[in-house]
């Protein structure tokens, strides 16, 4: 029997962070996934115990419980300065899920979709399979977003993407080229999707929500790096009444609603004790440092990063195959767009152990 498959999943390709992470070996050192090396802090996990013991585990509303929801309605009054009321908010099985119904509620066929290039890997697929067509933003040398190719490319767009801290650059971007990019937005009829996941890992910048200089944002976010949670898979979006009525259309028939354990855990992650993210923050940089430092004295050079957890090295893809033969997992810059054949990434979340032991096999494939 022949399948006849969908065209928007045939012209999509399986993630190529997923296939270098999948092919490690078992002495590997993987710096090629963005998965925090900590534990989720402890009151977090007692309070999914305590919710399964009092037999929270049923459906919640397809939003969200109001509890999470009101809790992050006071994150974003109190961090981002935005007013976004709990009825603005859908709470996502990740940002990824709030991403995909954003893209599937927004997106028309052959509506573009812009984004940076290179740019985090999910964006240019959940596109295409909206039927949209992902038009690549160039960055400018130092890997921030090019202010004159963004307004150039916005006439017509549908959805401008905006993913500060960014992956896989680690550039943040000023609260002026922000500002920039939604009034530009706003005069083309475009609607921005700021991804904010790695808002809390930041060093020596500011963070700014695209939404503090216009209502035609919609915030993307998670739990999932802030309080080293990937694995709960909880989200959300926040947007005007308009696009989250459409949005939950989408979410009620894919999702129905975010895992009701990982939501109360999520709960005390937002209420509760938030030393252990100063801690982390405090920690990355510090693996930052260590890794930038080192590559530098191996003799690649490259922008220091700003935040998130990862460093985007200019390496021809020979070298990286060499690296990757050494036992040190990376991902090619060709995973991340067309822009950057020429390019590695390294997450730094993973030990300083663990990135001494990397610089050393880096070393030897360079031949230093």
């Amino acid at each position: 029997m022949t399948e006849h498959f969908s065209p928007r999943v045939k012209g999509i390709e399986i993630s190529g962070i997923r296939k270098i992470f999948e092919a490690a070996g078992p002495d590997s050192i993987n710096l090629g996934l963005g998965q925090p090396d900590f534990d989720t802090p402890q009151h977090i996990k007692d309070a999914a115990i305590a919710a399964i013991r009092a037999g929270k585990t049923g459906y919640t509303a397809n939003t969200g419980i109001p509890e999470l929801r009101d809790a992050i309605s006071a994150k974003f009054k109190k961090e981002n300065e935005v007013a976004y009321t709990p009825d603005q908010i859908v709470v996502t099985a990740g940002a990824s899920e709030a991403l995909h119904i954003v893209m599937q509620a927004l997106v028309s066929e052959g509506d573009r979709v812009l984004c940076a290039d290179p740019g985090f890997v999910s964006y240019a697929a959940l596109a295409t399979l909206a039927g949209g067509r992902p038009v690549g933003v160039p960055l400018d040398e130092t890997l921030h977003i090019n202010l004159d190719k963004a307004q150039e490319l916005m006439k017509g767009a549908r959805l401008f993407v905006l993913n500060s801290p960014a992956n896989p650059t680690g550039a943040v971007e000023s609260k002026e080229s922000i500002k920039t990019l939604v009034e530009c937005a706003h005069d083309a009829g475009v609607t921005i999707v700021s991804d904010e996941v790695y808002e809390h890992f930041i060093y020596g910048k500011k963070h700014w929500s695209a939404a503090r200089f216009g209502d035609n944002v919609i915030t993307v976010n998670a739990a999932s790096k802030t309080y080293a949670m990937t694995g709960w898979r909880l989200g959300y979006l926040a947007a005007s009444p308009e696009i989250v009525g459409q949005c939950l259309k989408v979410h009620q028939y894919c999702q129905a609603c975010a895992t009701s354990i990982s939501q109360y855990a999520a709960l005390a992650a937002y209420t509760g004790d938030q030393s252990a993210v100063v801690g982390m923050r405090t920690e990355y940089q510090a693996r930052r440092d260590l890794l930038v430092q080192g590559l530098s004295g191996l003799g690649f050079s490259l922008p220091r990063p700003e935040g998130a957890f990862y460093a985007f090295v200019p390496m021809k893809q020979a070298l990286v195959q060499k690296i990757i033969d050494q036992g040190v997992i990376l991902t090619p810059g060709s995973a991340f767009g067309a822009n950057a054949p020429d390019y590695a990434r390294l997450s730094y979340a993973s030990s300083r152990d663990n990135l001494k032991r990397a610089l050393d096999r880096i070393k030897k494939a360079t031949g230093e």
